[in-house]
């Protein structure tokens, strides 16, 4: 999938004039560079991506994480995302959003700022990866993101335990399953998804 999501990124970058596609990339980011569960992308709040603080995270509140338990995701662990999710920020900033406003939203001009539905969400991350044709469209889904991030961060040095606190596993046998998965050992901590630039 290494190079599925370098061509997603690239291609959702060349066609970035448009708002949608910009927020696109932003939910494709959110799930495979940061492991976020769908329910968690549309429930996250402008405050609960924190970009600005010394160490970069998003905080996944208990009422939107499975099983309510809160988790902090590590931005600080690929600066490209970080660098794609403070201008997002800011961006919704401008279109006058507050702290408490969601993070991803309807770009529609009659419903700006209103929160996405899971199936929504869901459509947009297909729409994200249409550069990989229809027939890979069909056999992976916005939860294939996550597995993705498990598995490159585990080769990218992060350990089981630093993996499981940032996806919110509840047991470190289920992030364990992810360490065979991706084996590239030119990967550096702070560039997870560089191949993606």
């Amino acid at each position: 999938m290494r190079q599925e999501i370098a061509t997603v990124i690239a291609e959702l970058r060349r066609k970035r004039r448009s708002t949608n596609t910009r927020q696109n990339a932003i939910i494709f980011r959110l799930s495979t560079c940061c492991g976020l569960r769908v329910s968690e992308i549309v429930g996250l709040s402008l405050a609960n991506v924190r970009t600005e603080s010394q160490r970069p995270h998003i905080y996944v509140p208990a009422a939107i994480a499975k099983r309510h338990n809160a988790r902090k995701v590590p931005l600080w662990w690929d600066a490209a995302t970080l660098a794609a999710l403070a201008e997002w920020k800011a961006e919704r900033i401008k279109q006058g959003a507050d702290s408490n406003s969601p993070f991803v939203c309807s770009q529609a001009h009659s419903t700006l700022g209103k929160c996405l539905s899971i199936r929504n969400a869901q459509s947009r991350w297909k729409a994200a990866i249409k550069i990989l044709g229809d027939e890979r469209r069909q056999t992976i889904s916005i939860h294939s993101g996550r597995h993705s991030f498990c598995s490159h961060a585990l080769a990218g040095g992060r350990s089981l335990a630093e993996v499981r606190d940032a996806v919110g596993h509840a047991n470190i046998s289920t992030t364990s399953i992810y360490l065979h998965a991706v084996t590239d050992e030119n990967e550096t901590v702070g560039s997870l998804f560089d191949f993606a630039k």
